[in-house]
């Protein structure tokens, strides 16, 4: 158990770099690190993984307005009924079984990782960020969170950058925003129905930090033109959403072998 302890705050930083990075994704490495390598069921992990989620994405979403890579219009749109989302969907998170939990989180990631394959031609959009549209997307973000415990910046940002026509790097900075107030909604809700493991849970969120400053840093420093910044941004995106699909494979088989099982 302390070796599964260790590697677990050690992937805290790979976390953590991945939502400094990428602007989310955290979360589709948190939830399955704390129930398959941990052995914490999935109702509990959820608001766990929530809480580390959208504390380290409530300090870079600060750190993306400080340098001015935000857009107040997306955010608002996007919070308004993803925050309400978010609250409604963490009631339905203890009426499902851990099996199909998991289950519906695979089901998720393998659709995400196709929906990226299938989109790696695309440029981004140029229209404006449509009300109706921007509150439709923010609403389904936002009840995915509740339920799952997932901060959803694999689908904020895409939406972003190809619906709502905003620049990669401000798309970033909305995602974090967003997952912040969703998962403080979620977690309200979540709250009130189970236990949080405190200990574990801050010191992963701790190195989480550190490993998103560093990748905040990193996408900062970089000496890139803009169009290699856009390639690079389309190549770190193709790499968390593969990653996501890889996952997607893995986790779908556990919550069948388990029910085979059992």
């Amino acid at each position: 158990m302390k070796i599964a302890v260790t590697i677990t705050l050690a992937l805290a930083l790979l976390v953590g770099l991945t939502i400094g990075a990428l602007g989310g994704g955290g979360s589709v490495l948190t939830l399955p690190i704390f129930v398959y390598l941990l052995g914490i069921p999935a109702q509990q992990a959820i608001p766990m993984s929530m809480l580390i989620v959208g504390s380290t994405s409530f300090l870079g979403a600060l750190l993306h307005y400080y340098y001015g890579h935000f857009h107040t219009k997306a955010t608002l749109l996007f919070a308004v009924t993803g925050m309400m989302g978010a609250f409604l969907g963490s009631f339905l998170t203890n009426k499902v079984s851990q099996p199909l939990l998991m289950l519906i989180f695979a089901t998720l990631m393998l659709t995400a990782g196709i929906a990226m394959l299938r989109t790696r031609g695309a440029s981004q959009g140029q229209q404006k960020c449509h009300v109706v549209r921007c509150l439709a997307i923010g609403a389904g973000v936002g009840t995915l969170t509740g339920f799952l415990g997932i901060g959803g910046g694999f689908m904020i940002v895409p939406a972003l950058v190809l619906f709502a026509g905003i620049p990669t790097k401000n798309a970033m900075g909305v995602s974090l925003a967003v997952i912040t107030l969703n998962s403080a909604a979620g977690l309200m809700g979540l709250i009130q129905h189970t236990s949080i493991n405190w200990k574990l849970t801050l010191s992963f969120l701790g190195l989480a930090l550190i490993g998103m400053l560093a990748g905040i840093v990193i996408k900062k420093s970089s000496r890139a033109t803009p169009s290699q910044r856009i390639r690079l941004d389309y190549h770190c995106a193709s790499l968390s959403h593969s990653r996501c699909q890889s996952l997607g494979f893995l986790e779908a088989l556990r919550p069948i072998a388990w029910i085979f099982h059992h």
